[in-house]
Parts: structure tokens; sequence; C-alpha cells
């Protein structure tokens, strides 16, 4: 027990190293949520799309962004997992695909770095700690790609359902739609992250806060980066005709309860459980699997095949990321083409006007 709170001294005076990934279709409030999470612009908001290109299914994007906070003096090293572009396609199977792969590219890393006989004292752990599914506030129940989404996932990362933009349903609407979406969790039978507890080993507070965060489940998000006046004092929030919501105010929203739990309250807890269970579900498969492979091989092969996967896992990553940079930069220079030539065609009917109106005053004259 000592040992462990000098381990937890240690950290707060140090500092956390949190990843918190967020998916969700466009619309959601995803880019919001960020926003006012970490009070600052860390994600830039979708441009309008231009109707001439609506027919392209560009797919997702993983995009990781780093920020700093400051929790009552505790300095949090937060990573942002974004994912643009998901449930924007028809067929949304490559989504999946790509946010396992890169759920599981961080395990492998841990997993090579483990094996190695001298371990790299810079190596950053890069594993997602949380997950927020962002559920569109649709009032009816949970569709099939938010099913299939969390049950894919589940096994991999710590899931925790929200529902985006809860302020578009009203309170009846809303408590509906929230008890809807637990009854197809359980009926699912998706593993979510239910802030579990052991009535054994915890006290009694504990307990009664966790029961209390899992009646929010799903956690009804509004977010906002605008500040309005309620009752003579600066507030974030929306102002509508009909009245005002607050952000932080527990009465209209789960999220400042929400951001309690994931920056403060159980973010050991979701760090220890991304450790000791997610990632030691996949070390034993993985393990098992290259085992069964290579039966007659010995261990550092085994070892070596693991880290050479890590490689080109990574590689892969950034070939596709140099892809997208490559269409985007071909795309750019097409575009800087055809504006030059725009302008050489109006300097050149700008030059003819002049010569015109040249050739007019000698005639006149």
């Amino acid at each position: 027990m000592a040992h462990r709170l000098g381990g937890r001294r240690k950290n707060v005076k140090k500092g956390f190293q949190f990843t918190l990934m967020v998916v969700g279709a466009s619309g959601t409030g995803r880019t919001t949520f960020v926003n006012t999470l970490c009070d600052s612009n860390v994600l830039s908001k979708k441009i309008c799309d231009n109707p001439e290109e609506a027919h392209k299914e560009e797919g997702i994007t993983i995009k990781p962004v780093s920020v700093e906070l400051d929790e009552d003096g505790v300095r949090i090293s937060l990573t942002i997992v974004d994912t643009p572009g998901f449930g924007d396609n028809i067929d949304n199977e490559k989504c999946f695909q790509e946010i396992v792969g890169y759920l599981e590219t961080q395990y492998d890393d841990i997993l090579a770095e483990e094996s190695r006989i001298k371990r790299n004292p810079r190596f950053r752990d890069n594993r997602v700690h949380a997950l927020l599914y962002f559920i569109s506030p649709t009032g009816h129940a949970l569709r099939e790609i938010d099913i299939e989404l969390m049950r894919r996932l589940s096994p991999r990362v710590n899931v925790i359902p929200v529902i985006g933009r809860a302020d578009s349903l009203t309170p009846q609407e809303l408590s509906d739609f929230k008890r809807r979406i637990m009854e197809d969790i359980e009926h699912y039978n998706i593993r979510i992250y239910n802030f579990p507890y052991d009535v054994e080993e915890d006290d009694e507070d504990t307990i009664e806060e966790n029961n209390e965060l899992r009646t929010l489940l799903p956690f009804a998000i509004i977010g906002s980066d605008e500040e309005i006046t309620v009752h003579n004092r600066s507030v974030r929030g929306r102002q509508y005709p009909w009245g005002a919501v607050e952000v932080d105010n527990p009465e209209h929203s789960d999220f400042a309860r929400l951001r309690s739990a994931l920056l403060s309250s159980h973010l050991q807890d979701l760090k220890e459980i991304t450790h000791d269970i997610l990632y030691e579900n996949y070390r034993t498969e993985k393990l098992s699997r290259t085992a069964n492979r290579g039966n007659h091989g010995n261990t550092s092969m085994n070892v070596d095949d693991m880290a050479g996967q890590s490689v080109r896992l990574k590689e892969e990553h950034l070939r596709k990321e140099e892809e997208k940079l490559r269409a985007i930069e071909l795309k750019v220079q097409r575009e800087i083409q055809e504006k030059r030539a725009e302008l050489m065609n109006k300097e050149e009917a700008l030059r003819s006007l002049e010569a015109r109106l040249s050739q007019a005053q000698l005639t006149d004259a």
C-alpha cells in the first residue's frame, strides 16, 4: 500500500499522460465537445462541403493532437485522437478497420518495446485509454452503425457512449432515449466502460459515486465555446429564444460530470484497465497466435516478427498519410493553375479594353 501511495504522489508531481479518442459522425458535436473540454480551439471545425464534390467519399482520417492541461494544480498531457470522416460513407467497414488498426498498432508498439533487451528511455506510450462515442440525437434507439462500432471496439478500448447535441431533445425525449440506448447495449451484450466497482474492496463513497455515474449513461452532452450572460453572470452555453442552456450546469448537461471523470476521478482507473485488462488480453491473443504459427521457432524470432510487424504497420500508415498529402497537393496545384489561367484571361481582356479605349480616343481626336 505504501508503495502504491508513493507511486501516486510521484505521478501527481510529475503529471499524467492520457489519450482520449473521439468518434462520431459529422454534426454530433464531437469537435465542439473537445474544444469545450480543453477550453481552447484544439480541433478546427469542418468547412462547408463543396456541392460539386459531395459525391466523393474521402473516408476516415485519424488525427492525434496533443494539449497541456492543468487540473487543480495537476499537469495533464492530453492527447486527443480525432476521427473526422467516420460515418460519412455509404459503406463504413473501412472506418471500423482503420480505428481498430490504430488501437492495435499502439498495443503492438508496447509489445515490441517490452520485448527488447534494451528499452528506449524516450519511448512514448500512445495507447488510447478511453473512447467517447457520439450517438446522434435521433431520440429513437441505437442505429446499426452504433451497435457495430461499439461491439468491434469494446475489446480494445474503454468505450463511453455519449449523446451529442443533447439540447436538441426535450428532457422527456432525452430520458427515454437514454433508457432505450442502455437497453440496446444490454441486449446486444456490448461491453462499455460502466464505472466498475468492487463491493468488497471499494469504499462506500466510491461505490456511491460510480453508481451515480452509471445512472447518467449515456452522458448527455452540450458543448459551446461561446460565453453568454445568465442572471448577471458569464457562463459557457447557448442562447435560444426560449431560454439559455448552460454547459456546466448539471441540470442542463452531463458535461461537467464527464469531464471530471475523464480528467480527474477515473483517469487512473481508465489507464489501469487499459493496461491490466485490455492490453493484457490483446497481448495474450497475439503471443498465442505467434506461438501457434511458429511452434518450432525460437522466442527471439517471434519477438523480431512482432517488432517487424509493428514497423510495417507504421510504414503502411505513413504511406496512406503521404498519399493523402499528395492528393491535397495536386488539388491545390490544380486550383492555383486554374486561378492563374483565370487571372491571365482577365489581364488579356483588360489589355484589349485599354487598346480599344486608346484607339477610340485617337479616332475622336
